[in-house]
C-alpha cells in the first residue's frame, strides 16, 4: 500500500475502528436472533399476547377472512424444522443472553491494561479469532447441553470485553483533539454491526437453517482480523503508511496529553474521583437502553408483534442504524463546538445528555402506552435508540476528557460496570415473562428501561465533568521524577521518536 495523498492514515485508522466494532457487535448480537430459532416455542403462552395484536389487527378491517389472511402473510415464517430446536425455556435463554456479557466484564478493565501494555492492535487482533472460533462451535455445543453453549458465549464475551478498552488506547494515540468527536463516532460501528447482522441472519436461518448463522459470522471475522492486522498499528510512530507531516502533527498535537511509562492506573484516585462515578453511571445508563434493546428487541418483535425472523431481524436493526447515524451528526457538530470554542467541554458534555439519556428515556416510557400499535412501536424504539447516537459526545467520550493518559483502563472500568446491564436486563425480562409473555409484562420491562436511562443522566447532569482530572498527570509526575531534573520537553520530544506506548 503506497502513501496516500488524498486521505490521511488516521482516516483508514478511524475506518478500522468503525469496523472493527461492527465485527465485534457482530459476534455479540448473533445470539440475539439465532435463539429465536434453536429454542423450542413455548405452546403455554401462544394464546397469550400474540392473539390480542392479531385481534386489533382484524378489528380495524372490515372482511375478516381476508384481514387474517393479511396477518397470516404479514407474520409468516418457514416453519424451523422442530428436531433441531431445543426446550430451553425462557429463563434458560436468558442465561445463555446473558454468558456474553459475564464474559465482557472480567475482561473490560484488565483488558484496558492489556492494551495499554502489549498493543492494542495485536489486542483486537487475537480476541477476534478466539472469538471467532468459538462461535463457530456454538452448533456443535448445543448438540452436547446448553451449558456448553453457555461457555462459549462467556469466552466470546471475555474476547470482546477487551475491544473497546482497545480501540480508546488507539484514539488517545491517534486522534487530535480537535478530531476526537469524529474517532469517538466511529465507534458506533457496532450500530452497524447490529443493522447487517440482525436481517442477514434472519434470511440465512430461513433459507439454510440456523447453525448456518453462526458459521458465517465466523467466517466473515476471522477474515476481517487479518485486514485489522495489515493496516493498523498502534500509533503514528509505527505506521509505515503515514507522511511525516502527519505523523508530526499527530504527535505534537497530543503532546503533554499521553503518557510514556507503562505505569498502572491511579486506582485510588480514580475510584474516589466524583467526575469519574457519574460517567460511570452514565455509561451504566446507556449500556441498560442498549443492551436491553439489543437483548429483548427480536424478542418482543417475534413473540409479541408477530414478525417472522427476518422481518424481526430488519425491524429490530433499524434503531441500530439510526443510531449510527444521529451518532455520527452528533459527533460532528460536537467537533465544531469544541474546536470554535464555542462551550466548555464540561458544558458539552451535560447538554448533550439530554439527547443521549433523558428523550431516550422517555420515548422507552411512552412505548408502555402503544400496546399493539406496530407503527408507533416500531417509531418509538428507533428514535429512543437514534436520538441516543448522542452518546457519542457524552459518555463515550467522557473517558478521553477526564484521563486521556489512561483513557482504556478508564472505559474499561465503566465497561465493566455498564456490562452488568447485559445479563441483568435478559434476566428481569426472562423472569416477567417466563409465566405470562403479554403486554403486562413488556410495559413494566419498558418502563424500567426508561427510568435507568432517565435517572443516569440526571446524575451526570449534577456531577459530571468535561475536565482533565488531576490523577492523569500522576504519570507526568512519575516521568518527571524518574528523569532526574532533564528538561521535560526534551524528554518528551525524545519519547515521540518511540511511542509504542504512548497512551
Amino acid at each position: 500500500m503506497a502513501k496516500c495523498c488524498y486521505f490521511p492514515q488516521r482516516a483508514y485508522i478511524a475506518l478500522m475502528l468503525f469496523t472493527a466494532c461492527a465485527i465485534s457487535y457482530m459476534l455479540r448480537v448473533n445470539m440475539s436472533i439465532n435463539i429465536i430459532a434453536m429454542a423450542k416455542e413455548e405452546t403455554k403462552n401462544s394464546t397469550d399476547f400474540v392473539p390480542a395484536c392479531k385481534a386489533a389487527f382484524l378489528a380495524n378491517l372490515t372482511l375478516e377472512d381476508e384481514a387474517e389472511e393479511k396477518f397470516d402473510k404479514l407474520t409468516a415464517s418457514k416453519k424451523i424444522d422442530e428436531d433441531k430446536r431445543y426446550d430451553w425455556d425462557p429463563q434458560i435463554q436468558a442465561i445463555i443472553l446473558g454468558a456474553y456479557f459475564w464474559g465482557q466484564i472480567v475482561s473490560c478493565a484488565p483488558g484496558g491494561l492489556v492494551a495499554e501494555r502489549f498493543g492494542a492492535t495485536r489486542t483486537v487482533f487475537i480476541s477476534t479469532i478466539i472469538a471467532s472460533i468459538c462461535t463457530f462451535f456454538i452448533p456443535v455445543a448445543a448438540l452436547l447441553h446448553w451449558s456448553v453453549v453457555w461457555v462459549l458465549r462467556f469466552v466470546t464475551g471475555v474476547m470482546g470485553g477487551v475491544v473497546y478498552p482497545s480501540l480508546h488506547c488507539l484514539i488517545s494515540r491517534w486522534a487530535p483533539p480537535e478530531e476526537k468527536g469524529k474517532f469517538i463516532g466511529a465507534l458506533l460501528g457496532g450500530s452497524l454491526g447490529t443493522v447487517l447482522t440482525w436481517p442477514l441472519l434472519g434470511i440465512i436461518i430461513e433459507k439454510c437453517g440456523w447453525p448456518a448463522s453462526f458459521f458465517i459470522p465466523s467466517a466473515i471475522a476471522l477474515l476481517w482480523s487479518l485486514l485489522w492486522y495489515y493496516v493498523v498499528s498502534d500509533s503514528p510512530g509505527e505506521n509505515k503508511w503515514i507522511s511525516e507531516g502527519e505523523r508530526s502533527h499527530i504527535q505534537s498535537s497530543l503532546k503533554g496529553l499521553s503518557s510514556k511509562e507503562k505505569s498502572l492506573p491511579p486506582y485510588k484516585e480514580i475510584f474516589t474521583s466524583i467526575a469519574v462515578w457519574a460517567f460511570i453511571i452514565s455509561h451504566f445508563g446507556n449500556s441498560w437502553g442498549l443492551f436491553f434493546l439489543m437483548t429483548s428487541g427480536p424478542k418482543y418483535m417475534s413473540t409479541i408483534l408477530g414478525f417472522n425472523l427476518s422481518s424481526s431481524g430488519f425491524l429490530s436493526a433499524m434503531p441500530y442504524m439510526a443510531r449510527m447515524i444521529f451518532g455520527f451528526i452528533f459527533g460532528f457538530f460536537g467537533d465544531i463546538i469544541r474546536k470554535n470554542n464555542w462551550m466548555a467541554p464540561t458544558v458539552i458534555r451535560k447538554c448533550f445528555t439530554s439527547f443521549s439519556h433523558i428523550i431516550p428515556g422517555i420515548f422507552l416510557l411512552l412505548l408502555t402506552t402503544t400496546e399493539c400499535n406496530i407503527i408507533w412501536t416500531v417509531t418509538l424504539i428507533t428514535f429512543s435508540l437514534g436520538i441516543n447516537g448522542a452518546s457519542s459526545i457524552t459518555n463515550l467520550a467522557n473517558a478521553q476528557d477526564l484521563a486521556p493518559a489512561y483513557a482504556g483502563s478508564l472505559y474499561g472500568i465503566a465497561n465493566t460496570i455498564g456490562g452488568t446491564t447485559g445479563f441483568i436486563s435478559p434476566v428481569i425480562t426472562g423472569y416477567l415473562t417466563k409465566e405470562q409473555n403479554g403486554i403486562y409484562q413488556w410495559r413494566i420491562i419498558f418502563f424500567i428501561g426508561g427510568s435507568v436511562y432517565i435517572l443516569s443522566g440526571i446524575v451526570f447532569l449534577l456531577f459530571g465533568s468535561g475536565e482533565n482530572q488531576n490523577f492523569n498527570s500522576s504519570s507526568n509526575s512519575q516521568k518527571k521524577t524518574k528523569t532526574s531534573g532533564i528538561d521535560n520537553t526534551a524528554f518528551e520530544n525524545d519519547e515521540s521518536k518511540n511511542s509504542t506506548t504512548n497512551i
